[in-house]
């Protein structure tokens, strides 16, 4: 059995954990900035970065102490290295690397979009390779194929906004707080989903990637013309993200013989999301799997996790490995059009 010490920074949340090879999650701390940043709307690079340096050296200590264990009785580190804010991105990276050094470990630089492809296989050992993943966060929309640990090939990408970017910014148009996902997701409950003509941007054309801009467009158009409750802009601007969800999905479905559809990232949290692709993926004969929805927001537990897998597979890193803010998973996939194509 390997014990695993996890770092996370590469957003707003500052998270470290300890996991075992046998999926224990030992110990974990996750801190949150959403106070910071909620008058913004939006996270705000140089706060979060400076929140982060003052906030993981405790909760190394945290976890440490809760699993009554040294520096020196762990196997590895692993620490995000990308892809995010590149400043957050470097606190934990640097702090890996200093305890990697200091007590003689191997570090393992993690790609924050692996951890949330290999997070289910923390919660469910019957997952095995390949599945079909459709990542879904605040920065990211893909669908990939997830062949193995380091072994990814890219269906599909966002050409422009991400989906978990749209929920932010249709949240904040109604006036709801930082972040907006789960704050669409409660007003959506109370509102008539079919009640303001939204856009499914790409549905139905055989293209196979994602937009979210021009559906975030209409939203502020909805909400500036008076004409819709709050409760309905919500739920129509819900059910218009579910469409393009399975809409793309479908498509990556029959383009693939994967035996299982997993969902990751933090908007597989949502569920409608969830439900509409579990049933995606019954009527088309795959096993359906999804995070439960503390590991599909930011957390160390799944760059530990992701940690354990690599380093089962003997892929562990130098001292000298970057930061970075971009890092794709499938770095040979090709180019897609949109100059805010995010990879």
């Amino acid at each position: 059995m390997t014990m695993i010490l996890g770092l996370e920074s590469s957003c707003d949340d500052t998270s470290a954990a300890l996991v075992s090879s046998d999926r224990r999650i030992v110990a974990q701390a996750v801190v949150g900035q959403n106070a910071a940043h909620e008058p913004y709307g939006g996270v705000v690079p140089e706060i979060a970065a400076r929140a982060h340096v003052e906030i993981l050296p405790g909760l190394i200590g945290k976890v440490l102490g809760e699993a009554k264990l040294s520096i020196d009785e762990i196997d590895a580190v692993a620490a995000t290295a990308g892809p995010g804010l590149i400043g957050g991105v470097m606190v934990a990276l640097l702090a890996g690397k200093g305890l990697a050094l200091a007590a003689g470990k191997p570090l393992i630089a993690v790609n924050h979009l692996e951890g949330h492809a290999l997070s289910p296989r923390l919660v469910d050992p019957d997952l095995g390779f390949p599945y079909l993943l459709l990542l879904v966060s605040g920065g990211h929309c893909q669908l990939l194929e997830v062949r193995g640990v380091g072994e990814y090939r890219r269906l599909a990408t966002t050409i422009d906004d991400a989906a978990g970017e749209a929920f932010d910014k249709a949240a904040k148009l109604l006036g709801l707080p930082y972040p907006g996902g789960p704050g669409i997701e409660t007003l959506a409950k109370s509102g008539d989903p079919a009640a303001v003509p939204l856009p499914r941007p790409l549905v139905g054309s055989g293209e196979p990637h994602f937009s979210f801009a021009g559906l975030k467009s209409a939203v502020q158009r909805a909400v500036a013309s008076g004409e819709y409750r709050r409760e309905d802009i919500a739920a129509s601007f819900q059910h218009a993200v579910v469409d393009c969800l399975v809409d793309r999905t479908r498509l990556a479905l029959d383009r693939s013989d994967a035996p299982a559809l997993v969902v990751a990232g933090g908007v597989a949290a949502n569920q409608a999301i969830r439900t509409a692709l579990a049933d995606l993926a019954k009527e088309h004969g795959r096993r359906f799997a999804v995070p439960p929805a503390w590991l599909c927001t930011d957390n160390a537990a799944m760059i530990a996790w992701a940690g354990v897998e690599r380093l089962a597979n003997e892929l562990v890193d130098d001292l000298d490995a970057p930061a970075r803010a971009r890092w794709p998973l499938d770095e040979t996939a090709e180019k897609v059009r949109g100059a805010g194509v995010k990879a």
